[in-house]
C-alpha cells in the first residue's frame, strides 16, 4: 500500500536538510497518495461530515457522551487501530497513511482531535513501543478497536515542561509483588472515559520517572477532579487525576526502571508530527468556511471576495495551509522510510518505529511550531472574513479559533520546541550525524571573500527559488555556527538566540518543502497546471526571507560586535537579496481567485 521506500544512501538523516540538497523528486507529496491512501483519506472525510461536523455546536457545549460516542465509532471503523500492527488488532498502516488519517480526523472540532490523538498517540502507542509481549497482548487490541480508551499522565501542578521533576511515587511492596503509586496529575486528556491510563511516577529516589500502564479503577485509589473549565476544545475530557496508593503489578511497568523519561519524550516526537498533520484539515475548513461566505456576503452591491483586502488574506491562507501540508507529508514520508530500512536490517517493528521518529526529532519540532502557528493565524483571519459574524458563536470561526489555541501549547509549547530544535541539531552535529562544521568554515570563508558580480541564469522554473533557499541555509550557518563559536556548550543558556536560530531554520524547512512539492509536480503535471502552486511557494519565500532577515540580524546584534558584526551584516544582506523581486500583489491575485472561483481550499 505505501509508496516507495528509498535506500539508506538516498535517505537524508534528520537535520540534513540543511546541509544538503533535496532533489524534487526525492520528496514525498500529497500528489502521491496511493489508491488506497486516497480511499482511506475520503472514508475519513465522510465520516467527520456525518459525525463530527453536523454536531459542531453540541461539541461546544461540552457534551463529553458525544465525544465518547464519536471515539467508539471511529474505533469500529478501525480507525483507533491504523497505527498498531495486525498482530494486536490493528490495521498496521504505514506512517504516512497514519498520519493522513490524523490530519483528516482532526478538522471539524479540536474536541475530537484531542480525544483521537491522546488516545492513539500518547494513550496506545507507548505499550505498542516499549510494552512486553504480555503487556501487547493484554492491552493494545482492546486500546486498538476502541473496547478501551486510553489516556497519559505526565504533567502535575508542579512539573509542567519540565517533565522529568514530577513528585508522584511509586514504592515497591514488601512482597515485591506489585507498586503503590501516589501522587497528583492534571490536564489529562480522556481521562473522563479513559480505561487505561500511561501513569509516569518515581521509584525512590531515581534520577528518571518510570513508566506504568494503571487501569482505571476508582477502588483501586484512582480519583478525578472535576471537568476542567477550558477556552477551546470544550469536549475533550480534562480531569486531575489522583493516586493514594494505588495498587500496580510489578508486570506493569513499562520499559525498564527509570526509562520513563526517554518514553515521554520519544512519545512527544511522534506527538508533534502528528499534531502538525492535526492542524492542516482545520486550516482547510477554514479556508473553505470563509471563501463561502466571502462570495456570499454583500457589501456595496458586490460581493466581498471581490475586494482586494479579503484577496489578501485568503491568499495568504491558502499559503500556509499548502506549505504546511507540503511539509508534513514530507517528513512524514522520510520517516517511514526510515522505519522500513530499519525493519529491513533486522530491527523489531518496536525497535524500527522509536528509531525511525527519533531520526526526525528535528523535523517533527519544526512542523509542530510551523503548523499550530499557522492554524491560529488561518482561524483568526477566517473571524475577520465574517465580520461581526465571526465573533458570533452561531458560526463556526470563534470555536475554531479557541481550539486553535492548544496546539501551540501541548506536546511541548512552541517555544520548548524552538529551542530542542537547534539543540537537536547541534547535538547531532557533535556526534557527527550531520556535519554542521565544514559548511558553517565555508560560509565564513566565503563571507571573508570578493562576492561574484556575474548574474545568474534564473531561466529554470523556481530556480532562483531554489538558490534562495540554498543562501537561506549559509544565514543559518553564519549564525548558528558563530552562536556555537561563541557560547560553545552554554548555548542552551541563551535562549533568545536559540529562539531566532530556530526561527531560521523553520522557515528554511517550510519553503524548502512547498518549492520541491511544486517542482515536482510541474516537471509531472506541467507547470501550466501548477500555476497557482507556484505562486504560493513563492510567496511563502518572499515573506520567510523577510523574517529570516529580521531573526538573523537579531541574533547577530546580540552576540557579536565590531568588525565580525559588520561582516555578518554584510553576509546577512548578500544572502537574503533577490535577483528578481516577486510581484506580492499578483502572487496573491492569482492565489485568491483560484480559491473563489473554486469556492472551496482547492490544493
Amino acid at each position: 500500500m505505501e509508496t516507495q521506500t528509498k535506500n539508506n544512501s538516498e535517505l537524508l538523516r534528520g537535520g540534513q536538510f540543511l546541509v544538503k540538497e533535496t532533489k524534487a523528486e526525492d520528496v514525498f507529496t500529497p500528489e502521491d497518495f496511493s489508491e488506497e491512501q486516497k480511499m482511506m483519506r475520503d472514508s475519513v472525510k465522510e465520516f467527520v461530515d456525518r459525525e463530527i461536523w453536523p454536531k459542531k455546536e453540541e461539541f461546544e457545549h461540552k457534551n463529553y457522551a458525544l465525544t465518547e460516542e464519536v471515539m467508539r465509532k471511529a474505533g469500529e471503523m478501525g480507525l483507533l487501530g491504523v497505527a498498531v500492527p495486525e498482530a494486536y488488532g490493528g490495521l498496521g498502516m504505514g506512517f504516512v497513511t497514519t498520519m493522513l488519517v490524523c490530519d483528516y480526523i482532526s478538522g471539524a472540532t479540536g474536541s475530537v482531535a484531542t480525544a483521537f490523538g491522546a488516545h492513539t498517540g500518547i494513550g496506545t502507542l507507548p505499550i505498542t513501543l516499549y510494552g512486553t509481549e504480555e503487556q501487547k497482548k493484554k492491552y493494545v487490541p482492546k486500546l486498538a478497536t476502541g473496547e478501551w480508551f486510553g489516556a497519559y499522565a505526565l504533567t502535575e501542578p508542579g512539573a509542567g515542561s519540565d517533565a522529568n521533576s514530577g513528585k508522584t511515587k511509586a514504592v515497591l511492596s514488601e512482597d515485591g509483588k506489585y507498586y503503590k503509586i501516589s501522587g497528583q496529575k492534571m490536564w489529562i486528556s480522556n481521562s473522563g472515559f479513559c480505561h487505561t491510563l500511561i501513569v509516569f511516577a518515581r521509584i525512590e529516589d531515581d534520577k528518571y520517572i518510570t513508566g506504568f500502564i494503571v487501569e482505571n479503577d476508582p477502588e483501586n485509589g484512582i480519583s478525578m477532579g472535576e471537568e476542567e473549565k477550558k477556552l477551546g476544545i470544550h469536549s475533550s475530557s480534562t480531569r486531575q487525576v489522583f493516586f493514594s496508593d494505588t495498587k500496580v503489578p510489578v508486570e506493569n511497568m513499562l520499559g525498564e526502571r527509570g526509562e520513563g523519561f526517554k518514553i515521554a519524550m520519544n512519545a512527544l516526537n511522534v506527538g508533534r508530527i502528528k499534531l502538525a498533520a492535526a492542524s492542516l484539515d482545520a486550516q482547510r475548513r477554514v479556508i473553505s468556511s470563509a471563501v463561502k461566505y466571502a462570495n456570499e456576503r454583500i457589501q456595496f452591491n458586490v460581493p466581498i471576495s471581490s475586494f482586494g483586502a479579503i484577496k489578501l488574506k485568503l491568499a495568504e491562507m491558502a499559503t500556509s495551509a499548502y506549505v504546511g501540508e507540503s511539509a508534513c507529508y514530507r517528513a512524514g514520508k522520510n520517516i517511514e522510510d526510515r522505519i522500513a530500512l530499519r525493519v529491513k536490517a533486522g530491527n523489531s517493528h518496536q525497535e524500527a518505529e522509536l528509531k525511525g521518529v527519533e531520526e526526525y526529532a528535528i523535523e517533527c519540532s519544526i512542523l509542530k511550531v510551523a503548523v499550530s502557528e499557522d492554524i491560529q493565524n488561518c482561524s483568526d483571519e477566517g473571524i475577520q472574513i465574517y465580520g461581526g459574524m465571526g465573533y458570533s458563536a452561531d458560526t463556526p470561526m470563534e470555536s475554531a479559533w479557541r481550539d486553535a489555541r492548544i496546539a501551540r501549547i501541548y506536546e511541548g509549547t512552541n517555544e520548548i520546541n524552538r529551542m530542542l530544535a537547534v539543540g537537536m541539531l547541534v547535538k547531532k552535529a557533535m556526534k557527527g550525524h550531520v556535519d554542521l562544521l565544514n559548511p558553517a568554515q565555508a560560509v565564513a570563508s566565503e563571507l571573508m571573500g570578493i562576492p561574484s558580480f556575474e548574474t545568474p541564469d534564473y531561466s529554470e522554473l523556481l530556480s532562483e527559488e531554489k538558490a534562495m533557499i540554498a543562501k537561506l541555509k549559509k544565514v543559518f550557518l553564519m549564525v548558528a555556527g558563530s552562536a556555537v563559536q561563541k557560547y560553545g556548550t552554554e548555548l542552551e543558556e541563551h535562549q533568545q538566540t536559540l529562539m531566532a536560530a530556530a526561527d531560521i531554520l523553520i522557515e528554511i524547512y517550510m519553503a524548502e518543502s512547498a518549492i520541491l512539492r511544486t517542482e515536482k509536480n510541474a516537471k509531472r503535471f506541467g507547470a501550466d497546471t501548477q500555476k497557482e502552486q507556484i505562486a504560493m511557494s513563492q510567496l511563502y519565500l518572499y515573506h520567510a526571507v523577510d523574517i529570516i532577515t529580521v531573526k538573523a540580524k537579531e541574533a547577530i546584534l546580540s552576540f557579536s560586535e565590531g568588525d565580525e558584526q559588520r561582516a555578518m551584516l554584510m553576509g546577512l544582506k548578500r544572502f537574503t537579496k533577490y535577483q528578481n523581486m516577486p510581484n506580492i500583489g499578483e502572487l496573491r491575485k492569482t492565489i485568491a481567485n483560484k480559491v473563489i472561483s473554486e469556492n472551496t481550499y482547492p490544493f
